[in-house]
């Protein structure tokens, strides 16, 4: 049987006997002629009507259109799906791109809020909390230095140089909390130590980034306690990368460190042949440091250069003074920072108790 659909959706029937021969079937070979002369079929119906039309024979147009849309609404229905699904991967990278409240990535984590993305102000209030101020005492006197907080029970990273030699160690965090501190582990090669906060817990933990992924002309922001001011913010750009940086690692650097935070000290270290904010000592050790503009001064030693998402990328280490005359003049521009990769590779062995 032949079916030709009309503009208006009714079918044309190309014989009026919906009825075929049930010999004949729907169409035969060209080969096989169909004799004129056959009787007519069997009044009864055949025992299954043919899809689309009722016993009776007559047609059955609303169950055909029906039937016929099934095809392009699933097909509409699959497309929704898809579109939805395109809807979600794009939502989620525009997500990325703008950052949301905490989104994790790969390689890095935005910790600041969307709203505050790429402001001082807004890196400066989402990380101050895992920053602290240390104060170390030794036989010598006392210095001032900075920290950063890397678990929420207290484990604490800064320099070497801030806690050498100490016989005690109290941290105050930015919220005005004291703790008695006990060092881990020192690493004086690499000018870190490890110092572990005792009875404390929920303290905000930083978000270590990858100095890897640090370009000459990043912003950053660094905070620490110069000069014993908790919680001082400033700000700059990475200026250079790879530089070879010379510090101390005689245990005499405490006593040269006294008084870092009242003005009276510096962190003496070597670049390019010269000494520079006093004598590094005959033991020294030099390592790949990230230079920053960003204003350092005494007592942000330990604290953290931290990128536009929020994420430590390096450990403040050292700062440059034209001369140790000048040095209560405070920064001119030239900081150092110990690369953040650096410190999560020393890790296990200043956990482990390091002590060289």
């Amino acid at each position: 049987m032949t079916e030709s659909l009309r503009r208006n959706g009714e079918y044309e029937h190309a014989q009026e006997n919906p009825y075929e021969n049930p010999y004949q079937g729907a169409r035969q070979h060209d080969s096989s002629p169909v004799n004129p002369e056959w009787p007519p079929p069997p009044a009864q119906p055949p025992a299954q009507p043919y899809a689309g039309f009722a016993a009776d024979g007559q047609p059955e147009p609303p169950r055909q259109r029906r039937r016929a849309r099934r095809g392009p609404v699933a097909l509409l229905a699959a497309v929704a799906i898809v579109a939805a699904a395109i809807g979600g991967g794009t939502a989620y990278g525009i997500q990325e791109l703008t950052g949301g409240d905490t989104v994790a990535s790969a390689t890095s984590t935005n910790v600041v809020p969307s709203s505050q993305k790429g402001t001082v102000s807004g890196v400066a209030k989402a990380v101050s909390p895992s920053i602290v101020e240390i104060s170390a005492t030794s036989n010598a006197g006392s210095s001032t230095g900075s920290g950063v907080i890397i678990t929420d029970d207290g484990e604490i990273i800064t320099n070497n140089h801030v806690v050498s030699g100490a016989s005690s160690v109290k941290v105050r965090t930015s919220d005005g909390k004291q703790y008695t501190a006990e060092v881990v582990g020192t690493d004086s090669k690499k000018d870190l130590a490890l110092i572990k906060l005792e009875d404390a817990s929920g303290l905000k933990a930083a978000s270590l980034g990858d100095s890897d992924a640090v370009g000459v002309g990043d912003q950053v922001v660094a905070i620490g306690s110069p000069e014993g001011l908790t919680g001082t913010v400033t700000s700059g750009i990475v200026s250079a990368l790879d530089r070879d940086v010379t510090v101390s690692t005689d245990e005499g650097q405490q006593q040269q460190q006294q008084g870092q935070g009242q003005g009276g000290g510096q962190w003496p270290f070597e670049f390019g042949g010269q000494e520079f904010n006093g004598d590094t000592g005959s033991s020294t050790t030099t390592y790949k440091a990230i230079q920053t503009d960003a204003s350092l001064n005494p007592g942000n030693s330990g604290g953290a250069l931290i990128d536009m998402n929020g994420n430590i990328i390096g450990i403040n280490s050292a700062m440059y003074s034209a001369t140790e005359a000048s040095a209560s003049a405070g920064s001119v521009g030239l900081g150092f920072a110990i690369p953040i990769n650096t410190v999560k590779a020393d890790l296990p062995e200043l956990r482990a108790g390091a002590s060289n």
